[in-house]
């Protein structure tokens, strides 16, 4: 696919080697040098190793610690082969995308933000009315998220160390908010790099520990009996299917690429590739050993969070101090995925208050950035005190979002760009995959709102579970 790329960087108006602006854009992009979110957020100075750490640190997170869950709705079979078709289609679609983005950028329009994509391939609306929303409610849906698993995990080693302790969940989660306060006040996506190796080790980490703890307790006595069946009649399993997708897409899901290429320094021609394959390098580990495991272990009785089942009736099964590290593992990197998707939301804020005729450390732009970014975490630290059943909406914005992000609009996106003969297998792979994946989106927000209207009866604001 590489070798339908232009070579040349001669752009639109003739001109070789264009002058660039500080983020490597080509003049045709003078609409940049007014705009601070671009100049501020999206500083292009990494490398393709800084690159496969942001990278794993927006698809490698915690989430991948509810896969043991997802297998309990298809089965041994059926949920190995969605690990390895999610991965193959995941892999292969952001290789596209990182394409139609390099593609752009040596024709002189580099595309920094996934509704730039979307208006300059599919025009306009779709950038502002579509794309745009979408990428929001994703991102900031995956720091509520975030939010809230951080604060379950600090009552996990509460619950251990304390079982007759009275703090209640949503205290915990105002704790885990202010680590979350501070980190938002990094000022770009590049100055998360080292932030995001430690995230690296983390996901290693606690995979690891999870991994062990399993194979432990199910070869130990105290795990439960091992069922691997599906239960229930034909409805809740078709239903339970479409669940299972949505949480596996959603783990699976990044939704920020074109922001985390914005990163690389230019030229950032087969930089993206390169830290794509740091990245499932630890997703395959990772992914795979929790989720076979944590399975193999558990069975059926496996929990949304496979941690979960580490505790029996307040009696922990494995040592207390392993809980407490794999626990403190998993918080420290919830702390880096939410700064992470924390960034589309700060590069909106940043072009809507910031001067970018300023410096960036002015006072004029500090204030407003302390400000707004302050407000934009503590209302997500409130919806994940208030909405501690936020898992079953987050499916929701998973399959509405993740879904046409990741999986469908990549593939338009290639073919619309290069235009394939429509002989090609490349261009019938992408129309397969893009309708293939928006039927399943499609059915799985079905399953999605089914859920929420299932467990609509047992919500309660600010509940302690």
């Amino acid at each position: 696919m590489s070798s339908l790329l232009p070579t040349s960087n001669v752009i639109s108006d003739g001109a070789e080697n264009p002058p660039t602006t500080s983020l490597g854009l080509h003049h045709p992009q003078k609409y940049v040098a007014d705009d601070a979110g671009a100049l501020f957020v999206f500083k292009s100075k990494g490398s393709w190793v800084h690159c496969g750490y942001h990278l794993t640190t927006s698809i490698v997170a915690p989430t991948l610690l509810s896969l043991p869950y997802a297998f309990t709705f298809l089965g041994w079979t059926g949920g190995i082969i969605c690990l390895v078709v999610a991965a193959a289609a995941s892999f292969y679609n952001y290789n596209l995308l990182s394409l139609v983005l390099e593609h752009h950028a040596q024709n002189g329009h580099r595309l920094l933000r996934f509704r730039d994509v979307a208006h300059q391939i599919l025009g306009p609306g779709w950038g502002r009315y579509f794309v745009g929303p979408i990428q929001f409610a994703v991102c900031y849906g995956c720091v509520v998220g975030g939010t809230l698993l951080g604060g379950q995990c600090m009552k996990a080693i509460y619950v251990v160390a304390h079982p007759n302790g009275g703090m209640k969940l949503y205290e915990f989660v105002l704790i885990f908010g202010c680590l979350m306060l501070i980190l938002a006040q990094l000022p770009s996506f590049h100055s998360l790099r080292h932030i995001n190796m430690v995230s690296l080790v983390l996901c290693l980490a606690y995979s690891a520990c999870a991994t062990g703890a399993s194979i432990y307790i199910g070869y130990s006595s105290k795990g439960p009996p091992k069922d691997y069946s599906l239960h229930g009649d034909t409805e809740t399993r078709l239903f339970g299917i479409f669940n299972a997708i949505a949480i596996i897409a959603t783990t699976y899901g990044n939704g920020i690429l074109p922001e985390t290429q914005a990163t690389l320094a230019p030229p950032v021609k087969g930089k993206m590739f390169k830290g794509l394959c740091v990245c499932y390098l630890v997703l395959i580990v990772t992914f795979f050993s929790v989720s076979i495991s944590g399975y193999w272990a558990f069975g059926d009785h496996v929990g949304s969070l496979v941690l979960n089942n580490f505790v029996d009736n307040g009696t922990p099964l494995v040592p207390r101090w392993f809980i407490y590290v794999t626990n403190i593992f998993t918080i420290a990197q919830l702390s880096a995925v939410g700064v992470v998707y924390l960034q589309p939301t700060n590069e909106m804020m940043e072009q809507a208050f910031a001067d970018p005729k300023r410096a960036e450390f002015s006072m004029r732009n500090v204030i407003p950035r302390v400000i707004s970014r302050s407000l934009s975490t503590a209302l997500a630290i409130v919806i994940a005190a208030m909405l501690p059943f936020f898992g079953d909406i987050n499916a929701l914005i998973g399959a509405f979002g993740f879904t046409p992000l990741d999986f469908v609009l990549p593939a338009v996106f290639f073919n619309l760009t290069f235009k394939p003969s429509k002989r090609s297998p490349i261009f019938w792979l992408n129309v397969i995959i893009a309708v293939t994946f928006s039927a399943v989106g499609a059915l799985a927000a079905i399953a999605a709102v089914r859920q929420i209207v299932l467990d609509g009866k047992s919500y309660k604001l600010f509940a302690n579970i």
